[in-house]
């Protein structure tokens, strides 16, 4: 599997190949549906809270009297049929997190992988043209000479740089990670993946078997 190859200022400079055991495997639906469905989870609170019966003030005599009012018989104004009650069977506090086997893990993101390459969504470029100041006008000019502007594209770089972060923190259509923080869900989540060299030869380090 290859993959387009720019060079430092989006000239094309051929093509480079992909390790096939990331991008060149079958695809596994069900797994990236776990995938996406586990990290999608994981991102939940789990805050929502409303009051019980046990937990609304008040209570502690009926609120009238059994019988001659006409009215359903109620022995607390904290029941919730009553205005102001707590609330019957309401969220609670509580952990959305699930938990995946790592093999299924790394299948789901190498299944990603191979979709995205089977697509032709996958190019590689040599280094982003950063320099000790950020520049994002230069940054999105590279994009613009390579064809991605305007595509939500998903760049990934080999380790953190500051700089490289602060040059494309306001393109509007491209989002950054670390290669060893690449999941499933980052990948369906865009339409082009770009990968600098350094990137892509962490990627195989860490998911490559």
């Amino acid at each position: 599997m290859n993959a387009k190859l720019y060079a430092l200022d989006g000239s094309d400079k051929g093509t480079t190949a992909l390790p096939d055991e990331l991008f060149a495997q079958p695809v596994h639906e069900h797994l990236i549906w776990l995938s996406v469905k586990r990290h999608l989870g994981n991102q939940r609170q789990g805050t929502a809270m409303v009051k019980s019966k046990g937990l609304v003030s008040g209570g502690g005599r009926k609120p009238f009297k059994q019988k001659g009012t006409g009215n359903a018989r109620q022995g607390s104004n904290t029941s919730p049929l009553m205005p102001g009650g707590g609330r019957a069977f309401g969220p609670k506090p509580h952990s959305h997190r699930t938990e995946m086997p790592k093999r299924q893990r790394r299948t789901a993101l190498v299944s990603a992988l191979s979709l995205r390459a089977g697509e032709n969504a996958v190019s590689v470029i040599e280094a982003l043209p950063v320099d000790a100041a950020p520049k994002t006008a230069k940054v999105a000019g590279v994009l613009r000479k390579i064809g991605l502007d305007g595509k939500k594209t998903l760049l990934v770089v080999g380790q953190q740089n500051d700089t490289v972060w602060k040059s494309v923190r306001n393109l509007r259509n491209v989002q950054t990670t670390l290669a060893h923080q690449l999941t499933a869900y980052d990948l369906l989540d865009c339409e082009q993946l770009l990968l600098t060299q350094d990137g892509l030869a962490r990627v195989r380090e860490v998911f490559a078997k």
